[in-house]
């Protein structure tokens, strides 16, 4: 069963020019956008057996990066109905 990616770009393909503009823009979403990805790489390693540790640290792990995609898109969806006006 192949592993599903849950980078930002792959989660929102649509959103891209935004993402990109965010990142540079606002230091906040800058921060929250390197938790996610680093977060998601490490979910990925354990994920694909390279690091092994217990289910409970990966649920925990998948949990805090399905919050910080929440608050990530969020922010998007914010930025871009304030520029759709």
């Amino acid at each position: 069963m192949p592993i599903e990616k849950h980078d930002l770009l792959h989660e929102f393909p649509e959103s891209k020019d935004t993402i990109h503009k965010l990142k540079m823009s606002d230091q906040h979403f800058a921060e929250l956008f390197e938790e996610y990805h680093d977060l998601q790489h490490e979910v990925h390693r354990i994920e694909t057996e390279v690091e092994t540790t217990s289910d409970e640290y990966l649920e925990t792990q998948k949990k805090k990066r399905l919050s910080l995609k929440d608050q990530l898109s969020a922010i998007i969806k914010d930025y871009d109905v304030s520029t759709a006006s």
